[in-house]
């Protein structure tokens, strides 16, 4: 057998088995029809036609998931929660502490004198949590903007970001702040638009 052939088979096998280990559906879906497409090439070259017919089969599901996903009209909603003690809040955040410490170590909401408070709201689902104070000098410092593992995409960061902006302009702010070490969120918050600031190491700002 050709030995170009066996990496192929690896390759896809490889790229299903990641597949599995993806909590976002979106990304399930993408890397396992790329992994079963791969995979069907190998069964093709090698003349193992049960494996062709499987992982084309699989690669035809994929992309009409895939389509479905990507066509599907998601909306989206902010849910203000008026007092930081609310069972459901700290029971959310209890759920996630290990996630969100990831992200953001050392988050304790008690440790926030005036947070404003914000479900993300994905499909009436809550998606996300968003906290804030307003401080001096028409500044805003983000606590916490925390996404669930599975609504992890970015559309999260999009749509708060430009509801928030156009809420806290209206409160007199222009500047957000916030810090990180952390390089996924680093990356996060550069895609984002917000600068280094020199004045301080792990801070970053954005004007709005």
């Amino acid at each position: 057998m050709n030995e170009v052939y066996q990496y192929i088979g690896y390759a896809g096998s490889a790229l299903i088995a990641l597949s599995l280990m993806m909590k976002n559906i979106l990304r399930l879906r993408t890397i396992n029809l790329f992994g079963a497409a791969t995979f069907a090439t190998y069964g093709y070259l090698v003349g193992a036609y049960p494996v062709l017919l499987l992982n084309g089969f699989i690669t035809l599901v994929d992309i009409y998931y895939l389509s479905g996903i990507l066509r599907e009209k998601e909306h989206f909603g902010l849910m203000p929660v008026l007092d930081e003690s609310h069972p459901y809040l700290n029971k959310f955040i209890d759920f996630y502490s290990a996630d969100i410490n990831k992200f953001f170590p050392g988050f304790n909401i008690r440790s926030v004198k005036n947070p404003s408070c914000f479900f993300i709201l994905r499909n009436l689902k809550p998606a996300g949590l968003f906290i804030f104070e307003q401080q001096e000098n028409n500044t805003a410092y983000i606590h916490l903007d925390y996404a669930i593992p599975d609504y992890r995409d970015f559309k999260n960061a999009k749509f708060v970001y430009s509801a928030e902006q156009k809420y806290l302009k209206e409160n007199g702010v222009s500047n957000l702040r916030t810090r990180s070490k952390v390089e996924r969120h680093v990356n996060y918050l550069i895609k984002l638009g917000f600068i280094k600031a020199e004045e301080e190491a792990g801070l970053y700002v954005k004007n709005i």
